[in-house]
């Protein structure tokens, strides 16, 4: 029987255990990269208002990104124990560089003129935030947050080291089989898709929240 046809027949027969394991690490990926964003975003904007701290806020994060991924869970694994936290905790740390990095950017990208412009029209320092500088720069600052998702689902493949199951779990299970191709492709493919589906979809995301794109779409 052929790799195909192995695959085939594994994915009928486990169909329900590999969807289950897929949910579970699209939801480790989600969630670690979510709680980065409620911490990164206002961070990043943060450093936007006093530069400063940029360079020590985003040296800590690539010093973060240095320290190998597994290493990192069995850091955390003593005190956090075996499981989802675990993995959700550091993917939550590789997180936070590219979306603050990003969202620095995205800030400081505001055009002075317009900023300076909605000084004079009389608004606060929240509204000038919530109405003008976060709307031009949330097309950049998504950037960060889809670059650290895609990453992250490959980080949560490793997850599964620490007990925290996901896809990864269907790839070692495949390694540690006497003929097991078919087994670690039913892992690998769903991952691999996984990662191409949330690019695909945040890039949407991101050019519809682009500002040129929606004053195109307002004129036409």
């Amino acid at each position: 029987m052929g790799v195909g046809e192995q695959l085939v027949t594994y994915v009928t027969q486990n169909g329900y255990y590999i969807w289950e394991e897929f949910y579970r690490h699209f939801l480790m990926a989600a969630y670690g990269v979510l709680f980065a964003s409620i911490v990164a975003i206002p961070i990043g904007i943060l450093i936007s208002r006093y530069g400063r701290l940029s360079k020590w806020v985003l040296s800590f994060g690539s010093i973060i990104q240095t320290i190998p991924a597994l290493g990192f869970m069995a850091l955390l694994m003593v005190t956090l124990g075996l499981g989802t936290t675990t993995v959700i905790t550091t993917l939550f740390f590789y997180s936070l560089l590219p979306i603050i990095q990003n969202t620095y950017v995205g800030m400081k990208s505001v055009d002075q003129t317009v900023i300076e412009a909605a000084h004079a029209s009389g608004m606060t320092r929240f509204q000038l935030l919530r109405k003008v500088e976060l709307p031009l720069a949330v097309s950049v600052i998504m950037a960060g947050i889809r670059t650290a998702l895609v990453v992250g689902i490959g980080i949560v493949a490793i997850g599964t080291f620490v007990g925290a199951g996901g896809l990864g779990a269907i790839i070692v299970r495949g390694t540690n089989a006497t003929d097991g191709t078919a087994i670690i492709l039913a892992g690998a493919v769903p991952t691999a898709l996984m990662a191409i589906i949330a690019d695909l979809i945040m890039g949407m995301i991101e050019r519809r929240l682009n500002p040129a794109n929606k004053a195109s779409a307002a004129s036409q």
